[in-house]
């Protein structure tokens, strides 16, 4: 047998640079990028003299691209792998430690969202001798216990290498795990500094060139008969489009089914724009985040095709959505834990093939012409509702509410007109950019108050333009998450488009991490970041203050302030924060200064960030219930009365149907 002496760093490096994928999709078809395009790193004294020093003699063929905090990169590296579809895996990796841990955030974010993402986290050495070392948390009764065990949670790989051998079988393994639809998720590896270092005799077959490709589970024939005879014995069908959608790359199958048998289809956040808004049976998003008319659908739906999605509370509105006790739901999944959720119809397998099947199955029976009108009304409202809180005629009306946040509270009307020097909506904005969009622009936003902005503001121009990370709800994802989608639609990797990512970011989320607009700027990978002031974290007072509780330690203007600026709140000048990291950046104070800073967006050669102040109490209304935990006993009446109201809410809980 052949063998070659590395390191176990060197050897590691190796490996990543000879496997390749396959895309399998569009003009793309056949070609066969690197499977690992780039690796995000962060350099201490627990990876940058082994691991550093090998990705360094590769950097031309593996590019080594530096960021500014580990959690970071890794979101970074995230958004690429969502954006390439699971295709391609962005490589992280830091030192030992707090770059380590930093890195469990993204982790989660991966894992929820049933993504890629491969990790290497320096470690201690495996010999114990130089203990405790440097940046080594100990702990008393194991030993053999890192900060790395954190990742064991949020991964669904993991492994630390104690002999150079080991990666022969742990890299395949890692992988194997990734590529999977049935187990895909993040991996972590742990390298102790001294295995690092440590030369082994490799087989050289271990580094030939290998072609990896994403398969495609089929579905058990009587699980198919099952769903295509529930299908047909629909009266009032709906679909559910979830991100598993645009992971199988199955939009255009997903329209062709839902048009050829009349069934309308809604959209769960991970799955919005599998559909363009303007196609016939699309209606809009469902459940908390959603609209009025996607929940009026499901409300009265006898059959529900869910495709690819974990149906979070967020989807299902803490399963109160589904009022028809009767209602069949059909969970075609790749992961039968998924597929079974609350006495589902699984059908295990790829959703493009088995959309493809049942497409067969079911034959040319369609569902009645009167349910897709009804859907299509439904349809007409909700955009009647968007065009009268988003355009500016100078004196359009928001909604302010609860938006389906919690129990409940009937919308408020406030007047907002638009003049110079007005505070805008999150809806006027969102509609602003949205106008402006080409079909190959993305939209890319993340938690707090814009994912049901976006995901009912956005109308979709495009197929699979639109990221909102709400599978984890990570704050701090929007700008790191732009970086790396802006890098992936550039890579060469079955993304590219020609457009703008457009971020859209609060200035709760632009102060919990910012430092990637820098990253984007010496990258060259450019983004439009569209940053709405409102004073805190916005979302969270209306959520508290909805359901029951004081104003309290959310907004700026409630939290407890000193210093010798007089109980005064300091305002953050972003613009000026985005100018001094290299970024174009201007305030704009209404939608025509909007407008106009998106044509300069546009035409600048690298990111541009746009900030403006919005309302803290305007909200696009609609959604559905949500079980959030309010106290049963309170001295507080309106605590009590939010409690009754959940209660209330709760008795329509779907339970073991």
């Amino acid at each position: 047998m052949d063998t070659i002496r590395l390191t176990t760093s060197g050897a590691i490096v190796r490996w990543l640079t000879a496997q390749r994928t396959v895309l399998d999709e569009g003009a793309d078809a056949g070609r066969e990028p690197l499977l690992f395009p780039g690796v995000f790193a962060i350099f201490g004294h627990g990876n940058v003299t082994c691991l550093g020093h090998s990705l360094e003699a590769v950097k031309d063929v593996l590019p080594t691209w530096r960021g500014q905090n580990e959690q970071g990169m890794a979101l970074a590296a995230v958004a690429y792998n969502k954006a390439v579809k699971a295709r391609q895996i962005m490589v992280a990796t830091s030192s030992i430690g707090p770059g380590a841990t930093n890195m469990v955030t993204a982790a989660g974010v991966a894992s929820s969202n049933r993504l890629p993402l491969l990790l290497f986290g320096g470690d201690t050495f495996a010999s114990r001798i130089p203990d405790p070392v440097l940046q080594q948390v100990e702990n008393f009764g194991e030993p053999s216990a890192t900060v790395n065990d954190a990742f064991k949670p949020v991964t669904k790989f993991w492994d630390r290498i104690m002999h150079p051998a080991q990666i022969l079988q742990s890299l395949p393994a890692a992988l194997a795990t990734m590529l999977d639809p049935a187990t895909r998720g993040p991996a972590f590896i742990g390298l102790p500094q001294d295995v690092q270092a440590m030369a082994y005799d490799y087989p050289v077959r271990f580094f030939e060139p290998t072609v990896n490709e994403v398969p495609r589970p089929r579905a058990d024939k009587s699980e198919l008969v099952a769903a295509a005879e529930a299908i047909k014995g629909a009266r009032k069908p709906l679909i559910i489009a979830g991100g598993g959608v645009h992971y199988a790359a199955a939009e255009a199958t997903l329209a062709e089914f839902a048009n050829g048998h009349n069934i309308p289809v809604v959209e769960t956040v991970a799955g919005k724009s599998s559909m363009l808004g303007d196609d016939r049976m699309y209606v809009g998003p469902v459940g908390v985040t959603g609209c009025e008319a996607a929940n009026n659908l499901a409300a009265e739906a006898d059959v529900v095709i869910v495709v690819g999605s974990r149906l979070l509370d967020f989807t299902t509105g803490s399963w109160t959505i589904f009022k028809n006790e009767d209602t069949i739901v059909i969970g075609v999944n790749t992961t039968r834990f998924d597929a079974v959720k609350h006495r589902s119809l699984p059908v295990v397998g790829d959703a493009r093939e088995t959309l493809r099947e049942l497409m067969e199955l079911v034959g040319d029976w369609r569902a009645p012409d009167g349910w897709v009108e009804q859907a299509g009304d439904e349809k007409v409202g909700f955009r009647n509702y968007l065009d009268a809180i988003g355009l500016v005629d100078g004196g359009s009306t928001a909604q302010a509410g609860s938006a389906g946040i919690g129990a409940g509270q009937p919308p408020q009307p406030v007047d907002r007109q638009e003049s110079e020097g007005s505070v805008l909506t999150y809806a006027q904005v969102v509609r602003a950019v949205n106008d402006q969009a080409d079909p190959g622009d993305v939209c890319l936003a993340a938690a707090g108050g814009f994912p049901g902005e976006v995901n009912n503001g956005w109308w979709a121009k495009g197929i699979a333009t639109f990221d909102c990370e709400y599978g984890y709800s990570c704050m701090g994802y929007e700008i790191a998450g732009g970086w790396g989608a802006a890098m992936a639609y550039g890579s060469g990797g079955g993304a590219e488009r020609d457009g703008e990512v457009f971020v859209f970011v609060g200035d709760g989320s632009y102060l919990m991490m910012n430092s990637d607009l820098y990253s984007s700027v010496l990258s060259g990978h450019k983004m439009i970041v569209v940053v709405c002031d409102n004073g805190g974290f916005a979302v969270i007072n209306r959520l508290q203050t909805g359901q029951g509780g004081r104003p309290f330690n959310n907004l700026l203007a409630d939290c407890r302030l000193g210093g010798s600026h007089d109980g005064e709140v300091v305002e953050v000048d972003f613009a000026a924060h985005a100018t001094a990291m290299g970024a174009g950046a201007e305030n704009v104070s209404s939608i025509a200064e909007l407008q106009a800073a998106l044509v300069r967006a546009r035409a600048s050669d690298r990111t541009y960030v746009i900030t403006m102040k919005v309302d803290a109490y305007a909200w696009t209304e609609g959604g559905s219930f949500w079980e959030v935990g309010v106290p049963e006993v309170s001295d507080l009446q309106s605590v009590t009365d939010a409690r009754a109201d959940l209660d209330k809410g709760k008795a329509e809980q779907r339970q073991g149907w």
